[in-house]
């Protein structure tokens, strides 16, 4: 009997390598006892190979590599699975360590993320996780989170006219772009190194320009009469409620939002600090504003990081 016909779940957990590693997922989350049978069991290095085909050897590594610290340090786990099984070496596998060990280390990587109908969203994103005075430049667990919500909510977007807050990297929004059908879509933010990226990865993706804009929205300023001429029919965020000092500047925003029209509003939050997301829930009750706390999506379609609690609320204009 082949591993193929003993293991049913062989496919499936190899695109689980894939789809961790073209998202830089945590090292610790593969399925490594996977690969540890399978060496001992067939004392053959082939599952090696069929997991460099679906990562490091495959086409999209090459045109959209992770960081090369990221390449280097999954090889060095492969080659310790390896090593430890006592199989003969895998010329595939050094081979491809020697490429990342003469690659020069960049500030910036590419990250994919694969979509349920086909085909992957991907972002060029900052390493450092802080850069540039923001941490608007990677991908953070609440995008993830609200796209894969938005995936099993399509009512909220499909033929509406979206407007996503602080949209960062632009995970979310171009999942929803990617596999829903929005009428329009705004992506939006203020720091000038972020709305630079996102329209590169607004370009990366091929959307649709006539539907997508990418326009800069500072919370501070942008008055009733803007939010009107948007007429966002859906607006979402995620992870905006992370520091004390701009919920103030949130709220009245959204105040100016729920006045200018009635949108439906998600915002999907990290919630790092109780203290913080407990004073964002205070001031929108202060201003008139309710919210009632959604269930989560129920697919796993992203891989990250779930321990952390993540909240998804929708917002009402108290009556």
């Amino acid at each position: 009997m082949t591993a193929e016909a003993s293991d049913p779940n062989k496919e499936d957990i190899l695109m689980n390598f894939q789809s961790c590693f073209f998202s830089m997922g945590r090292l610790a989350s593969y399925p490594w006892a996977f690969v540890e049978k399978e060496l001992v069991g067939s004392n053959s290095t082939e599952v090696i190979s069929q997991i460099l085909n679906q990562t490091c050897c495959h086409p999209l590594c090459t045109a959209f590599p992770p960081s090369v610290r990221y390449r280097r340090l999954f090889l060095s786990e492969l080659i310790k699975r390896q090593e430890t099984s006592g199989c003969d070496p895998s010329d595939q596998l050094y081979d491809a360590l020697a490429q990342v060990i003469g690659a020069e280390e960049t500030t910036q990587c590419y990250k994919s993320y694969f979509l349920p109908g086909g085909g992957a969203v991907t972002l060029q994103e900052n390493v450092a996780l802080i850069s540039d005075g923001t941490t608007g430049l990677v991908t953070w667990e609440a995008a993830l989170n609200l796209a894969e919500w938005a995936l099993e909510n399509q009512q909220y977007f499909n033929n509406r006219s979206v407007l996503e807050l602080g949209s960062g990297a632009g995970l979310t929004g171009i999942t929803v772009c990617s596999s829903l059908t929005p009428s329009r879509f705004m992506f939006s933010d203020c720091h000038p190194k972020v709305l630079h990226k996102l329209r590169q990865n607004v370009a990366l993706n091929r959307l649709d320009q006539q539907a997508v804009q990418v326009e800069e929205l500072d919370w501070a300023f942008v008055t009733e009469e803007e939010l009107r001429a948007i007429g966002a029919e859906t607006v979402i965020a995620a992870d905006v409620v992370y520091d004390p000092v701009v919920v103030e500047t949130l709220v009245r925003l959204l105040s100016r939002i729920v006045a200018s029209s009635s949108p439906d509003i998600f915002i999907c939050s990290t919630v790092r600090n109780p203290d913080t997301y407990r004073d964002f829930t205070q001031r929108l009750e202060n201003a008139g504003i309710l919210h009632e706390v959604l269930s989560g999506p129920v697919r796993r379609i992203f891989p990250y990081n779930r321990v952390s609690q993540i909240e998804i609320i929708k917002l009402y204009k108290k009556t």
